[in-house]
């Protein structure tokens, strides 16, 4: 008989069948109704009552396209169409070969162990079964999110004039001619930076300190989605002007989050799942990238050996971290593979298991920020685990007037945020399934790579793998000056090791991007870093914008006749000398990094480049994400065939 709502039955005397029958209640709502089979058999006499026996049904009106009657499995997906924004299981059942056949074969294989089914339902899910919210999840990232824009821009607005402004190392507006002398108007879409428009260093500041200004609002709720698309347009813009010292894994997360967060305003689910594939890709491909790249210090387990004294700013922790007996570092090495390659994948599963996962991710990065400092990088990355837990795990810590507001502003998926969040699926669900393909097997899925070279200049997609090679020794290099030649004098940078007795130091969420680029510049040698020549030219003219980078000016009253770089090895003091001086560090000098020089010499022509100390292991943090995404006058990442301006346009 016709029904004005389609009908679920069901075996009321299942009590597994009722508690999943209240958690689709609580889904759909008055859009369908529930009734056991007992009293709604005699309703339907053209259903033998052992098909109800067999199987819960759904039965729909005639006018519901998709079909009548279905049973088993098909019944609960077809179910679904009725709740909001779950449609797409029932797509996949319909769609997706091997679904309904696996749907079934478990549906077949639970259903005749009921007892198998409330075991599994608690384990998973937990009982009282409640449908999940994300409104208070949401709610809490985007105020977290606004916390780390603010940090980073302001990072960024107290650093640009002394990285890139007109008296900085590398000045945006030399770059941006180089760019557009090269690639001619493909330079506006290789590089998409407002500051076409405008790179002065008014224009800089301007846009630094807008985005702190822009942070602060989606921070505490106001003009949230205008704030948040003008936050990702600024960053982008900045992430392009800052050259190499933007050339960081943490920059293209925290674009790939914003660009996410934007949508995350029209309340749809499907940006919910987005986020915890980000997530997982971030986790796994970390793991990858350390398994393919072969490096034996993680295939022997001694990575931890060397890690917390080589890496570029060691915490105060680190130290002691550092001396730990080998079996530790050993057993902490095999866990970092085991959370990055296994442990991952709980991101995909249900609630419980999904929530250990996040608490596993939490710790993990925990100790990373108590050992090294990252500046936002590990703060984003727990910010991220938001996403595997539900309201359900906030509600009992937020005061319940917040919970309440909250819930009272949520927004409500329409069909414009559902349709608008399905065409962002439809880029970033590929492009990041071909970002976890190419790694592991050397190639791009077909067509996918076409469309990942597309929508790669906005940076909204990003490969991710940290550490994939452990450096073994820690070269430094110290720049000094002299009026005389004979008294040399050094620049001490705020955070990198510099003065052997200087305790170590936390920064985060601080980002001093000269000292990690200095990091770099160690391994790689002047070579391949021709911006080092930019910079002790910039400290022969006393550029006040590049002394403010340095913690130090040893010639506070005019500028040095002569500069240069030495090369020294670091290494964590032993216990018995911190005990007696407190200095972390013991260092042996190398040699010479940057010859000394004077500003006659640069008046003469471009410096003749030392030659690198040797092939040192790339741990940059950025791994492929700049070859791809940004035109750097002096990438040593890039793949074939990608087009980009040769090292002389900048030097």
């Amino acid at each position: 008989m016709p029904q004005p709502r389609p009908t679920l039955v069901f075996d009321g005397d299942c009590g597994i069948c009722r508690t999943w029958v209240e958690y689709w209640r609580a889904l759909t709502g008055d859009a369908v109704v529930y009734r056991p089979y007992q009293e709604a058999a005699a309703d339907f006499p053209a259903i033998p009552v052992e098909d109800f026996q067999r199987a819960m049904t759904f039965i729909e009106p005639d006018t519901k396209p998709g079909g009548r009657v279905t049973a088993g499995a098909a019944a609960t997906f077809r179910l679904l169409t009725y709740a909001p924004s779950r449609s797409a299981w029932w797509w996949l059942y319909s769609n997706v070969p091997g679904v309904a056949f696996l749907s079934e074969g478990a549906y077949t294989f639970l259903s005749r162990r009921r007892g198998l089914l409330s075991f599994l339902t608690r384990l998973l899910w937990g009982i009282p079964l409640e449908p999940e919210r994300y409104q208070l999840v949401s709610w809490l990232f985007l105020r977290g999110l606004g916390l780390i824009y603010v940090a980073a821009f302001y990072s960024l607005a107290v650093q640009v004039l002394g990285l890139v402004g007109s008296d900085g190392i590398v000045p945006l507006s030399e770059y941006l001619a180089a760019a557009h002398a090269g690639l001619g108007s493909a330079a506006y879409w290789r590089l998409p930076t407002l500051f076409w428009f405008n790179s002065s260093d008014t224009a800089l500041i301007a846009a630094t300190w807008a985005g702190v200004a822009l942070g602060a609002l989606v921070t505490i709720g106001i003009f949230v989605r205008p704030a948040l698309i003008a936050l990702y347009v600024l960053y982008l813009s900045c992430v392009y002007a800052g050259q190499i010292f933007f050339n960081f894994q943490w920059d293209m997360l925290l674009l790939e989050s914003g660009f996410l967060a934007i949508f995350l305003t029209g309340g749809s689910r499907f940006v919910v799942w987005l986020y915890r594939l980000l997530l997982f890709r971030f986790v796994f491909l970390s793991g990858v990238v350390k398994y393919v790249s072969g490096d034996p210090t993680w295939r022997h387990f001694t990575a931890l050996d060397y890690h917390f004294w080589t890496q570029p700013l060691p915490s105060p922790l680190a130290w002691y971290a550092g001396h730990l007996p080998h079996a530790v570092l050993a057993a902490m090495t095999a866990g970092t593979l085991i959370v990055e390659l296994f442990l991952a994948f709980l991101i995909f599963l249900p609630r419980r298991p999904r929530a250990i996962g996040a608490f596993i991710i939490l710790a993990f990065q925990l100790g990373i920020v108590a050992t090294g400092s990252y500046n936002f990088f590990n703060l984003l990355t727990m910010l991220l685990c938001l996403f595997l837990l539900d309201d359900a795990a906030l509600r009992s810590v937020l005061p319940c007037g917040l919970v309440a507001r909250v819930y009272l502003r949520a927004p409500r998926p329409g069909r414009t945020a559902t349709v608008l969040a399905t065409l962002l699926a439809l880029i970033v669900v590929p492009v990041g399934l071909n970002l976890i393909w190419e790694p592991l097997t050397g190639r791009n899925l077909p067509v996918v790579g076409t469309l990942a070279e597309a929508v790669s200049p906005f940076a909204i997609v990003n490969p991710y793998g940290v550490f994939a090679v452990m450096t073994t020794t820690r070269p430094e290099i110290v720049i000094e000056g002299s009026d005389d030649g004979k008294t040399w004098r050094a620049y001490d940078l705020p955070y990198k090791p510099g003065p052997v007795e200087r305790p170590l130091s936390w920064n985060i969420p601080y980002q001093p991007r000269l000292d990690w680029q200095l990091w770099f510049a160690a391994f790689e040698g002047l070579g391949r870093n021709l911006w080092i020549e930019r910079l002790m030219l910039r400290l022969l003219e006393g550029s006040k914008p590049v002394l403010a980078l340095f913690s130090t000016n040893p010639f506070p009253g005019h500028p040095p006749k002569y500069v240069g770089a030495e090369l020294f090895d670091y290494h964590f003091s032993d216990p018995d000398l911190k005990a007696k001086t407190g200095q972390p560090w013991v260092r042996r000098l190398q040699g010479n990094y940057f010859p000394r020089v004077s500003l006659g010499d640069f008046a003469r022509g471009p410096l003749k480049s030392a030659a690198p100390p040797g092939p040192g292991p790339d741990r940059r943090p950025t791994a492929a994400v700049s070859a791809r995404r940004q035109l750097k006058p002096d990438s040593r990442r890039a793949s074939p065939g990608d087009k980009r301006l040769p090292p002389e346009a900048m030097s």
